[in-house]
């Protein structure tokens, strides 16, 4: 469950992965129409290429987070990603397409009160407070997350298995997948008032699971990272953390989840089918139509040379845990 496996495939530093690889999901949205990329250049300081060359920092500028209490993990072998790096490097379009937005443009966002609904194919409909979301067991898990975008992080969440939550409320048995919202507040936030800004995906933001995947033992509901309260830029205050699969499915600052019969839509699969699968598990044999997926950037405390490209692990390195989910599934087709 936790990270054990040595990290493989470092390469030099004069190997570190070509900025437009980082561009190519944006260069998406500027062919639909919603993303100036002039604009994206126009300033360097803003610019998510250039964010991850700086200096590793504190955030004293950053409202104070709650500190959890939790099980620790076990140490590991992998480097950990540092918390600047993991609160500053973000994609979170509800705040912006850039990087650095996210952090920036979620200083006011206010997750206190919360009202996070799970309905549906249920025995028993939940509905919890701000206050509920802690009351669970807490435990830190430390994961890779790997970006559809090629770059990755070691993080270490805090938070408890969504299969505890699903339990609660009594799983109906016609129920075969759970859908999840983020909430929609364009007041809060400004992505998803505008085309621009926003880049133009249909909001609120949506995402699913196939049921034995959200049951998974791997699959957690994230209420904290680095021992803190999540900060708004990373999904305050209760995010999805899937780790076998691509990050844009490990939804955040949800407020709805919801048990059903039939496959749910999800946003990047609906904004690009051929790009986004459903399942969207990492898997370095079947490359983004626009990039190859074999490799990754694995971001630590970044700054120009101090992250290494390594070969990317089918399944993210979890094979050994969900590789029996997708027995005989044909992984190019269901990608």
């Amino acid at each position: 469950m936790l990270i054990r496996s040595k990290q493989a495939g470092e390469l030099t530093e004069a190997q570190v992965t070509d900025e437009s690889v980082y561009r190519n999901r944006r260069q998406l949205l500027k062919q639909m129409g919603f993303v100036g990329l002039g604009g994206l250049l126009a300033n360097p300081s803003q610019a998510g290429v250039w964010s991850w060359l700086g200096d590793d920092k504190p955030e004293a500028s950053l409202p104070e987070r709650a500190a959890l209490s939790y099980q620790p993990a076990s140490p590991i072998s992998d480097p950990l990603t540092s918390e600047s790096k993991v609160l500053s490097y973000n994609n979170f379009y509800e705040f912006g397409l850039d990087k650095a937005d996210p952090q920036q443009n979620a200083r006011n966002f206010r997750a206190d009160p919360w009202r996070l609904q799970l309905s549906g194919l249920v025995e028993k409909p939940i509905e919890l407070g701000f206050e509920d979301l802690f009351n669970f067991p807490l435990e830190e898990r430390i994961y890779r997350l790997r970006c559809v975008e090629a770059w990755s992080m070691v993080i270490p969440w805090v938070g408890f298995p969504l299969s505890a939550l699903l339990a609660k409320a009594g799983i109906n048995s016609s129920a075969k997948y759970v859908a999840f919202e983020t909430l929609y507040d364009p007041k809060q936030m400004p992505g998803q008032s505008s085309r621009m800004f926003g880049g133009g995906i249909r909001y609120p933001y949506v995402e699913g699971l196939r049921l034995d995947e959200a049951m998974h033992p791997l699959t957690i509901l994230a209420v904290g990272v680095y021992g803190k309260a999540l900060p708004p830029q990373n999904g305050a205050p209760i995010r999805l953390v899937v780790p076998w699969k691509y990050g844009f499915k490990s939804i955040k600052s949800i407020v709805g989840i919801r048990l059903q019969s039939s496959q749910p839509e999800t946003t990047w699969n609906r904004a690009a089918a051929d790009e986004y699968g459903f399942y969207a598990n990492v898997n370095p044999q079947v490359d983004h139509p626009r990039w190859s997926q074999a490799q990754e950037r694995r971001i630590t405390k970044g700054g120009l040379g101090s992250d290494s490209r390594i070969a990317t692990q089918l399944f993210n390195g979890y094979g050994a845990e969900v590789a029996g989910l997708y027995s005989g599934m044909d992984l190019r087709r269901y990608f």
